[in-house]
């Protein structure tokens, strides 16, 4: 096992300040700490690592951006060309019946767009990447974090990257090198989504003691070049409705770039409860619409991909802090669900942790624990935002036209009800036995609008060396077959887009068997979240491994 295997020493690097991920969050606190340092004339070492292979290579949103918190890190961000292009012209939400697309009289008001921009997550990332390496922050992309470490009093004193060039035997290969130790005063967690580290925080410090348990969606994604003829930039479509089941919880965005290009995608709330349903399948049918399928025709998508989003709101956000170190983004949860945003909630967040910690640092605080960050969180802009949103999610766990009811109620409060609706439990919970469900006849691919998921894999450029422990792992290996097939037609199958999750059987049928093709995997974290028995624990591969998602993502 690795456990055994014998570990060389590793190289030790200290920081004042290390952050683990490079998405709009862990970035803007990088940059927020050095611009806070340099104005006050002082030293401050800021480090951030990145397990994709470049900075935006894992980022994946729609996404339409509201540039509140940019405008607050970086206020002349359009003199310093950051990729903002594309200003949001026109909204439009439908509700879709299997035949007609029913435009909505009124957009909510978390829709309202003007002001926003359509823009590539990973484009900004890679822009706000150069601002923070211009003000001294060391960035390192490909590198993972496998570990995290604690001190003698056990207090987070950073993170081990994983090794490199340790075979599927657990032994040493000729490309063999050791993990670095990266030691700092404060670690701040920024890994996004059903983060690897983050979930072992959660419960080395019970930081989910008290707070209702995340909610997760997937959000399945594909760039697409369409004919000139029908490009709109600026124009942002949203459907609900067809193909999802009134009581399942998901809905479409569709939005016109520049250059002909159009970001299309499909959102799942995984605490649906049908076993058979494929959120994957689900994404390729609502595109053979008659109201989408002739913005497709005649194109050719060149892009593909899948991440989780956290949608549990403020109800389910964690203790934020810890000796050590604290947690900041969508590892913590601040997506605004209705709004179908987050990156300004997460960079936000991440500005309010360096200012706090640059503050404790630099007042001489005894301590290692950061307790002004949650203060200065439920004290600005994000904690009233969210506050006002928190009932519209939970909402829909009765269903579609209660939740819609619900949520209207909620807008036209702003939030003020005299009550929280509450997260009853995990998506893991919530499958039906396949024997209770209906099944699901899904169309096969047309190869014109809809595809299968090897051809969909193949556009996400992702890559894995295929000679090392799979970072999908099992707790036990007996459940995929004796539980997960026997009661719910092996379901992840299904739940992950990658087509990672095989049932193989003999010739005559007998002797199943789960074979996981581990070098498909996107990143998406699904199957940690969906795994009815959470018998499955996504661990990071070597650093650089996965999706290398292009500009336009």
């Amino acid at each position: 096992m690795a456990e055994a295997m014998d570990r060389d020493p590793r190289e030790v690097m200290e920081y004042d300040v290390l952050v683990v991920g490079a998405g709009p969050s862990g970035l803007s606190a990088a940059i927020r700490l050095k611009q806070l340092a340099n104005e006050a004339g002082q030293e401050l070492s800021v480090c951030v690592i990145e397990k994709g292979s470049e900075v935006g290579a894992h980022l994946l949103s729609g996404a339409v951006f509201e540039p509140h918190a940019l405008d607050e890190l970086i206020p002349d961000w359009k003199e310093k060309g950051a990729p903002l292009t594309t200003p949001a012209r026109e909204d439009r939400f439908l509700f879709l019946t299997p035949t007609k697309a029913l435009k909505s009289p009124f957009t909510p008001p978390q829709m309202h767009n003007h002001g926003n921009f359509i823009i590539s997550l990973g484009n900004l990332a890679r822009w706000m990447a150069a601002q923070a390496e211009e003000l001294g922050v060391e960035i390192y992309p490909g590198f993972a974090a496998a570990e995290v470490l604690y001190d003698e009093d056990g207090a987070v004193k950073g993170v081990a990257t994983g090794d490199m060039g340790i075979g599927k035997d657990f032994e040493k290969t000729g490309n063999y090198t050791p993990g670095m130790e990266l030691h700092a005063r404060q670690t701040v967690f920024a890994e996004g989504c059903r983060g690897s580290l983050t979930k072992t925080l959660f419960e080395r410090f019970d930081l989910r003691d008290g707070v209702d348990p995340q909610t997760y969606g997937i959000g399945i994604k594909e760039l697409w070049e369409v004919d000139p003829a029908k490009s709109q930039p600026g124009l942002i479509v949203h459907t609900i409705g067809w193909p999802m089941d009134p009581k399942t919880y998901g809905g479409s965005w569709l939005y016109h770039m520049e250059g002909n290009l159009v970001s299309v995608g499909f959102v799942v709330g995984l605490d649906y409860e049908n076993p058979h349903l494929s959120p994957f399948e689900e994404f390729q049918r609502y595109k053979t619409h008659p109201a989408i399928r002739p913005t497709f025709e005649g194109g050719r998508r060149i892009a593909y991909g899948a991440r989780a989003l956290s949608e549990g709101g403020l109800q389910s956000i964690p203790k934020l802090t810890f000796p050590g170190g604290l947690i900041v983004g969508d590892a913590a949860g601040f997506l605004n669900v209705p709004k179908i945003k987050g990156n300004h909630t997460a960079m936000k967040s991440g500005m309010l942790a360096a200012e706090t910690i640059f503050a404790h640092l630099t007042g001489g605080e005894n301590g290692r624990e950061v307790t002004t960050y949650p203060e200065a969180l439920k004290a600005s802009w994000v904690w009233k935002e969210l506050h006002e949103v928190r009932n519209i999610r939970p909402g829909f766990q009765k269903g579609l036209w209660a939740g819609l009811a619900n949520a209207a109620y909620e807008t036209a409060t702003k939030g003020k009800s005299p009550w929280t609706l509450h997260h009853r439990h995990g998506d893991h919970a919530t499958l039906k036995k396949a024997s209770e469900a209906p099944a699901i006849a899904y169309p096969k691919p047309d190869g014109v609008v809809s595809f299968d998921r090897l051809s969909s894999v193949y556009l996400s450029n992702t890559n894995h060396e295929e000679d090392q422990p799979a970072h999908l792992t099992l707790k036990d290996a007996e459940t995929p077959i004796r539980v997960n097939l026997a009661l719910y037609d092996a379901p992840e199958t299904r739940y992950c887009p990658a087509g990672v999750y095989e049932i193989v059987r003999n010739e005559d049928g007998t002797n199943p068997r789960l074979q996981i093709n581990a070098q498909n995997c996107v990143h998406c974290k699904t199957c940690d979240i969906k795994d009815p028995t959470q018998n499955i624990n996504w661990v990071v591969p070597e650093g650089g491994g996965g999706p290398n998602y292009p500009g336009g993502m």
